[in-house]
């Protein structure tokens, strides 16, 4: 069925054959799949040659019931590529043991109005007001690879009713928010997917170990692209590329509230091949280490260090966030770490910029080296790749300053220790002392002309143990 166009001017028997034979490569009985497809229309939202969002009139196929009957009945599906794109009106649940492949080709959207990841595992367990216990059964052995996969966040202020990835349309587990939702499982793979125009995370994985994120392309993706929440353990994630407007990878032991099934640990982590988007593409270019302590509502503290990460042929991401950050969407009052979180043993091996690029740390950190360093550009005197301290940012929300908001941490105070940087090239040409020329320590102090000039300021202290 490759390449194959699907007319709405064919005589109904016609388009009944195809979609059987569709139904059929995609491992589903002929016999059943008339009654499972579903043809519906509704209203999406596209922009028009000017940018400007406009409604249009969409008749498609739901192949939501399709694609799970096959799983519910071979423990596998093969969606193929085709002109016409599939709908989703809610997410494919994979048990264990269930493969789901798609021809790199195949488009698959989610309907507007359906708000649900487009892709979960059975067993998601929500565990955001306590530490995960030991004692659950996960899912395991389940294999993603392939396919376009879309929320149909056509444009920055237009999602078409999908702004969350939650698990289900109704009683869903709190704080999930996937395209790929994979929550409290264990020897799992995503492979060779494109994550297009969508509000939710790419690949949302938490309370996950023996994990594998294989070939991610991000195309105008609005929010993360492989984000990953404590506890975790085990996990390669490669060959990530494409423009993200949020961190294109995130490990997040700790996590605003909202966007946390869970808490924990993240350990040994490999990311290898992550690229940057094109200069002529809006992205954040961000890889984020998010570590914290976590603190309930009953009062119970749960550490959340991130440790053992090794981040390998990194090319044109400009910022590493090595730091933890207030909840602003709920209040940073209300949702914070109550101390600032522990990296340790983290280690970049090949870091390529062409163009300016910064590693802020303002945690607690022990253990960072830097290594092969190829700066493709000609830094400025004052260029500095490593800075060490307490951060501060003001949000401005509206012309009154006593609703402006800070975004960071800047009166906590900064310790690392343990800092290395080997083997750095400008343009090729060996740099003299690196340690010297790349590293800035910086303490915070208040602005004594704030509000008038931003930001705020603060007065932690950063401290390099050498």
């Amino acid at each position: 069925m490759q390449g194959m166009k699907i007319s709405t001017t064919l005589p109904i028997t016609t388009l009944l054959l195809v979609t059987l034979t569709m139904a059929h490569a995609a491992g589903v009985s002929p016999a059943v799949s008339e009654a499972l497809v579903r043809t519906e229309t509704w209203t999406e939202q596209w922009p028009n040659a000017e940018g400007t969002m406009e409604a249009r009139s969409v008749t498609g196929e739901i192949w939501t019931d399709v694609f799970q009957a096959s799983l519910t009945d071979n423990h596998q599906v093969h969606i193929p590529a085709r002109a016409q794109p599939y709908y989703l009106d809610g997410p494919l649940v994979l048990e264990s043991g269930d493969r789901l492949s798609a021809d790199p080709e195949a488009e698959i959207r989610l309907k507007p109005g359906t708000n649900t990841c487009m892709v979960r595992n059975a067993r998601i367990v929500g565990f955001n007001t306590m530490a995960v216990p030991d004692e659950l059964e996960p899912d395991s052995d389940i294999h993603i690879e392939g396919g376009i996969w879309t929320t149909l966040a056509t444009g920055d202020k237009g999602a078409n009713g999908n702004m969350r990835g939650h698990s289900s349309k109704d009683n869903y587990v709190y704080a999930t928010h996937g395209v790929i939702l994979l929550h409290n499982v264990r020897n799992v793979s995503v492979r060779n997917i494109t994550i297009r125009q969508s509000k939710a995370f790419g690949v949302h994985l938490g309370n996950v170990s023996d994990f594998i994120v294989d070939g991610v392309t991000l195309d105008r993706q609005q929010r993360d692209g492989v984000h990953v929440n404590g506890p975790a353990r085990s996990g390669k994630i490669r060959n990530v590329r494409g423009d993200s407007h949020d961190d294109t990878v995130a490990l997040n032991a700790w996590e605003w509230k909202n966007y946390a099934p869970s808490f924990g640990a993240i350990r040994d982590i490999q990311i290898e091949q992550v690229s940057g988007a094109a200069l002529d593409k809006p992205s954040a270019n961000s890889i984020r280490l998010l570590p914290g302590v976590k603190q309930f509502d009953d009062g119970k503290i749960l550490e959340c260090p991130i440790q053992d990460v090794v981040l390998r042929d990194i090319k044109d991401i400009t910022e590493f966030k090595l730091y933890e950050q207030p909840n602003l969407e709920m209040g940073r009052d209300k949702d914070f770490s109550v101390e600032p979180g522990m990296l340790r043993n983290i280690r970049i091996e090949g870091l390529s910029l062409g163009r300016p690029g910064v590693i802020n740390v303002a945690a607690t950190l022990d253990g960072l080296a830097l290594s092969d360093v190829d700066l493709r550009f000609e830094p400025n005197p004052d260029y500095r790749l490593l800075q060490i301290g307490p951060m501060s940012m003001t949000w401005r929300h509206g012309d009154d300053p006593a609703r402006w908001v800070e975004v960071f941490s800047p009166d906590r105070d900064v310790t690392v220790t343990n800092i290395q940087i080997l083997n750095v090239t400008v343009k090729g040409v060996p740099l003299n002392d690196p340690m010297a020329r790349l590293i800035a320590v910086r303490d915070q102090t208040l602005n004594p002309d704030y509000p008038q000039t931003t930001p705020r300021g603060g007065t932690g202290k950063a401290t390099w143990v050498r």
